[in-house]
């Protein structure tokens, strides 16, 4: 009875580690928001954005731009439009992660 028991605990073990090496991988490799201040990503990530239009424009306000115009979500579900950033014109994104570029 002693083998059986230890031969089907080496299966065990064996099969949890061959499913460790090979984890699937069915969404994006990228971090969710690390924190309010700082991007995760230097580009805009495409994904599902829970942000709400008047969410968007709060935080996209938060990183200091000014005068926000023309925001709307893409196809790619990253909310994209025009600001002013030290006085200057300059296109900004959020994208789902919370990424303001």
């Amino acid at each position: 009875m002693r083998p059986i028991f230890i031969a089907a605990a080496a299966l065990t073990m064996l099969s949890a580690a061959a499913a460790a090496q090979n984890p699937s991988q069915t969404a994006p490799q990228n971090a969710p928001i690390k924190s309010p201040d700082a991007n995760n990503s230097p580009n805009p990530v495409k994904g599902a954005n829970s942000f709400t239009e008047k969410q968007a424009r709060s935080r996209i306000e938060a990183r200091g731009y000014t005068n926000i115009a023309g925001l709307r979500k893409d196809q790619d579900g990253i909310w994209r439009a025009t600001a002013q950033k030290d006085g200057k014109p300059v296109p900004v994104s959020l994208d789902y992660q919370g990424n303001v570029n």
